[in-house]
């Protein structure tokens, strides 16, 4: 069922997640249900949580570190943990958001985009995992909500049209927003795209930190022939916009256009699903936007996660 949102709805959709998930709904933690394998927390005064996935210098994901292992730094100041959590088996929930708009007729990015989407929901488990698939132009359409009946979902990509202008950045934002009321699962925004705004109201920048703040990574898959201009070559794409918003959401920026970078690309989501660490502290009293830093104690290992989190009072 195709269910078309303006930019209106998706900025009133996107502003009340903001408002209200960071900080103050993880006031007092419900319980996950029985069923739900997820990190749960003890309650605690404006508890923030924060996923991290850490490798080693070979690209390697490491899944025996402990809390002694981890340091987060709150605005440059160390933040005791409160609790620690790291499982693999922990449920999946993720939103594919395949871009719709007119320039993804040109040469293969429709037909890499639809790979890619059949390549990550073989990836999942159906038995514990969900997803959801939405499209996008300058609207952002709900083409199958989250279920983990994912032959309904590859159904779904044979209506993803392409025509009109794209407002990229909203729809991640828009996005973001439905995926962040996943709560007792690991959540991610997968978006595949020629990596062209042109519509957007929001900018990169403000999608970037409040992506972040609320807690959901974004990985961008940069397909097709005609790709935007930053990201015609490797150095372009990792100084681009779009590796910039993703990298801040604790996410990242794949240009994948040859079998071997998509396997590569789909592998490297897989795993950073399934091990991550989440990591719980006190929010700051200062109110509004903080910057979030995580690191281990082990200076060759590479740690991803959020960038900020919003303080509340």
């Amino acid at each position: 069922m195709r269910s078309p949102s303006g930019l209106s709805v998706i900025v009133s959709a996107f502003a009340a997640c903001l408002a209200a998930a960071p900080v103050h709904a993880q006031t007092s933690t419900p319980a996950a249900p029985a069923s739900v394998d997820a990190p749960t927390f003890r309650s605690a005064v404006n508890l923030v949580s924060v996923a991290a996935v850490v490798r080693d210098k070979r690209g390697k994901v490491m899944s025996s570190l402990n809390d002694k292992d981890f340091v987060v730094l709150d605005g440059g100041r160390k933040r005791e943990l409160l609790d620690f959590q790291s499982t693999a088996t922990a449920p999946a929930s993720v939103a594919l958001l395949v871009d719709g708009s007119g320039s993804m007729r040109l040469g293969s990015a429709h037909h890499i985009a639809r790979y890619i989407s059949r390549e990550i929901l073989a990836s999942l488990d159906t038995s514990r995992d969900t997803a959801a698939l939405f499209s996008f132009d300058t609207r952002l359409l709900t083409l199958c909500d989250f279920t983990s009946d994912f032959s309904t979902l590859k159904a779904g990509l044979g209506n993803v049209e392409s025509f009109g202008s794209t407002s990229l950045y909203d729809a991640i934002a828009g996005t973001s927003a439905l995926v962040a009321e996943r709560a007792f699962s690991r959540r991610a925004v997968i978006v595949l795209t020629d990596g062209a705004d042109t519509t957007s109201e929001y900018t990169a920048d403000k999608v970037a930190w409040i992506a972040s703040a609320i807690d959901v990574p974004v990985y961008i898959f940069a397909v097709g022939d005609g790709l935007a201009p930053a990201l015609d070559d490797e150095k372009g794409a990792e100084q681009s916009t779009l590796a910039m918003l993703a990298r801040a959401t604790g996410g990242d920026l794949f240009v994948a256009n040859t079998r071997q970078s998509i396997d590569k690309a789909v592998k490297r989501v897989t795993e950073e699903l399934r091990h991550q660490y989440v990591l719980a502290f006190e929010a700051a009293q200062e109110n509004g936007m903080r910057r979030l830093e995580v690191r281990t104690r082990r200076p060759e290992l590479k740690v991803k996660s959020r960038n900020w989190y919003q303080a509340s009072e």
